[in-house]
């Protein structure tokens, strides 16, 4: 489950045989992964390119500020800036023959970039802080659901867990302002900021009809965001969930370090952890063998279905999944928003960026919850 794939990359070709498309697709030559296309959209492409030109000094910046005890960062981190700065203008200017661009594909540029310049994982330091200061969190946050009667309520306030964790994002410039300016920023105080419902893409009713009078699901895949509170205390609580359920859960993350995104390494160690502070966790993964980890071998933090890891499609397959569970912006917004699948599907994410809410129709800190049977 590890590997060091450049997978969909515009600087690299995928490695035969080491990636598969994913059995859940409703049609794969239908799949497109991308939400938005820039060579098609004149407004999207102003945009994007120039937030693009932003977003690569901040990740200068924080690659050199990583390895501030190198003496080479910063040429180092200076000439993945020029790198980058080359190559999105390739790219604006559709020299590189790539036949559409998204979003997608820009991260995989900066990622590839980080890479390449000997910045593996910027964000490390800061994701292992935030991890161990979540899972300190974890246990009362785990009775304090547990103390919800209704089962609808509960399921409510699990779902608001997961889109209050994926407030913390240092990708997003919109809650970067906020993490940056407010140390005392946490899960409650994301719980008070996200939308109030109506959202602004809303089925968390049929979510919850679905969960109070069906039957439980077979096997659920979940794709995974941000570390530190978004996974811990939004994500383990919905798998806990599951798991009492009596439904298997496949926990997916990403191997390549994508801004502040756990890892598969680190999703290993946080499930450990988490096992320390509940039965059910510990009993299920350890024991019972219901709770399986794989790592998922793209560059950056989008997700194209078309090139999942060879082991991570044959569990898909091999434990017949019915659920898969996208969370975040660039898994389920940039890229699979309007993706179709041969199961149900349940896409959470907040939309952290004013330019694209105002194009779903929203604001900042928008709620995306599309769940379709």
């Amino acid at each position: 489950m590890s590997g060091n794939g450049n997978m969909g990359s515009t600087e690299a070709n995928p490695t035969p045989g080491r990636f598969s498309h994913c059995t859940l697709l409703a049609n794969v030559d239908a799949y497109n992964p991308d939400t938005l296309d820039l060579y098609q959209d004149p407004e999207a492409n102003r945009y994007w390119f120039a937030c693009f030109k932003d977003m690569v000094l901040k990740f200068e910046r924080q690659a050199m500020a990583s390895q501030s005890k190198d003496a080479s960062a910063a040429a180092r981190a200076q000439s993945f800036r020029e790198h980058c700065a080359e190559m999105l203008v390739q790219l604006q200017e559709g020299t590189r023959e790539t036949p559409s661009l998204g979003i997608r594909n820009l991260l995989e540029v900066i990622e590839s970039a980080l890479r390449k310049f000997g910045f593996d994982d910027p964000w490390k330091e800061q994701k292992t802080i935030e991890n161990k200061a979540s899972i300190g969190m974890l246990k009362p946050r785990l009775q304090q659901l547990d103390s919800i009667a209704s089962r609808r309520e509960k399921w409510t306030e699990i779902v608001r867990g997961v889109l209050a964790g994926n407030m913390f994002d240092w990708g997003a410039q919109a809650v970067t302002k906020i993490l940056e300016t407010n140390n005392g920023f946490g899960l409650q105080q994301a719980l008070d900021r996200i939308q109030k419902r109506p959202w602004l893409i809303d089925d968390l009713d049929g979510w919850l009809d679905r969960m109070e009078h069906d039957p439980p699901h077979r096997c659920a895949t979940i794709f995974t965001d941000n570390a530190g509170i978004d996974f811990v205390l939004g994500i383990v609580p919905l798998v806990r969930e599951l798991l009492k359920r009596k439904t298997k859960v496949l926990l997916c993350a990403t191997i390549n370090p994508a801004i502040n995104d756990i890892t598969y390494s680190e999703l290993t160690k946080a499930i450990a952890d988490c096992c320390e502070e509940c039965d059910i966790l510990r009993d299920a993964y350890s024991k019972e063998h219901r709770l399986l980890l794989f790592g998922n071998d793209q560059i950056g933090p989008c997700l194209d279905f078309r090139v999942l890891s060879k082991d991570l499609s044959d569990a898909i397959e091999q434990n017949d999944v019915d659920l898969l569970i996208i969370v975040g912006m660039a898994r389920a917004l940039h890229t699979n928003l309007y993706a179709k699948f041969a199961c149900e599907t349940f896409k959470l994410a907040v939309v952290k960026n004013e330019w694209l809410a105002k194009r779903l129709g929203g604001e900042t800190f928008s709620v995306v919850c599309k769940y379709e049977r």
